[in-house]
């Protein structure tokens, strides 16, 4: 009976099969243009993408901590890969996606609760922390490798905008979340290592941090600095800033189909 409840604590969700499927079919929209509203097919292809990679995020912690020694992860369903076990729904799904629609901003969401007491060692907590941006980060060298590798060579220009744009909010959302702000990961990995006086008096604003950045974001000079330094990362790996703003243009289908010069006019492609 043991053997098969650990089974079934690490058995794939439904409901992330269900958002890889979507993922799937989205991509199949944008790339042959099937859907009426090609704006609205990435928007579904981003928006799927960037939610899994989102649960990827957190099973990365959840993994990393049973690992640990936090052996309750897998009855707190964390391993499954099901959004809807996560402590905070809101906080890990939700608000992520409404940050992207309203500003194209990959702010992590969290989280997955740990009990850290059962974790010993430093490092251990500081790797607990780290698991979590280091998979956007590898999520974020996947879909740039067809940039930097000079792979997109007859792929439709709609894809290769929604990949460039889905890049940028994996960059952002690594860099963002390893700002050393009590709430985020960064802050997590350089707790362990600060005295209990410090992280005493840091604790009570970490319920904040997420909205603190998100709210500094909003200043135009912190904004152009940040997305300045994302599109640096983006262009070194050959993602332009043509691709991301096209990508961005074309997920926001509310706002009608823009008219997409073609990359061929341009010499781009």
């Amino acid at each position: 009976m043991a053997t098969q409840a650990a089974r079934g604590e690490g058995r794939v969700s439904p409901v992330f099969l269900a958002l890889v499927a979507i993922m799937a079919v989205s991509i199949w929209a944008v790339w042959t243009d099937f859907s009426a509203s090609p704006g609205f097919a990435v928007f579904l292809f981003v928006v799927s993408a960037w939610i899994v990679s989102l649960c990827l995020h957190e099973y990365a912690h959840a993994r990393t901590a049973l690992h640990g020694g936090d052996i309750t992860i897998g009855a707190k369903g964390y391993l499954t890969l099901n959004p809807l076990k996560y402590t905070h729904a809101l906080l890990s799904i939700v608000l992520p996606v409404i940050f992207v629609i309203m500003g194209g901003i990959g702010l992590p969401g969290g989280a997955v609760f740990i009990e850290r007491h059962r974790i010993r060692g430093r490092w251990k907590h500081s790797l607990v922390s780290a698991a979590g941006p280091l998979t956007n980060l590898v999520f974020a060298a996947v879909v740039c490798a067809p940039f930097w590798l000079g792979a997109l060579d007859g792929v439709p220009d709609n894809f290769r905008y929604a990949l460039a744009f889905l890049a940028l909010l994996e960059v952002s959302a690594t860099l963002l979340n390893l700002l050393p702000v009590p709430g985020l990961d960064g802050y997590g990995v350089i707790e362990p290592w600060l005295s209990a006086k410090v992280r005493r008096q840091l604790e009570p604003f970490a319920p904040f941090g997420l909205l603190a950045v998100f709210g500094f974001l909003w200043i135009p000079e912190v904004n152009h600095v940040f997305f300045d330094a994302v599109d640096a990362i983006l262009r070194s790996l050959g993602v332009t800033e043509w691709d991301t703003y096209w990508g961005q243009q074309l997920f926001r289908f509310w706002q009608g189909t823009p008219d997409v010069p073609p990359l061929d006019s341009l010499g781009l492609g």
